[in-house]
């Protein structure tokens, strides 16, 4: 397994936010990158997201479409969607 040390992950997972790419940097698999991660204890990107996702909602609520959302973002208009859906179904299953 490559030598990454918990700081260098930590670097590497802000510049290229995903296992894959970290691990094609390195030459190794995304799932070798997870299990670095987990050892150091270093939280999965989608983890940080949570205050993203929860703008993107307030944004669609006030009328904003996924497709302008998706841009703002950087996200795909799918990805866009999925958060919004994701959000309206946890909604709809606390009732």
């Amino acid at each position: 397994m490559a030598r990454i040390s918990k700081g260098q992950m930590e670097k590497l997972q802000k510049k290229y936010k995903t296992d894959e790419a970290i691990g094609k940097l390195f030459g190794i698999s995304r799932q070798a990158v997870h299990q670095l991660r987990t050892k150091y204890g270093i939280a999965p990107v989608a983890e940080k997201h949570a205050e993203r996702n929860d703008e993107i909602i307030t944004l669609y609520q006030q009328g904003i479409s996924g497709t302008r959302l998706a841009k703002k973002f950087k996200l795909s208009i799918s990805q866009a969607y999925r958060i919004i859906n994701t959000k309206k179904n946890k909604k709809n299953k606390k009732h």
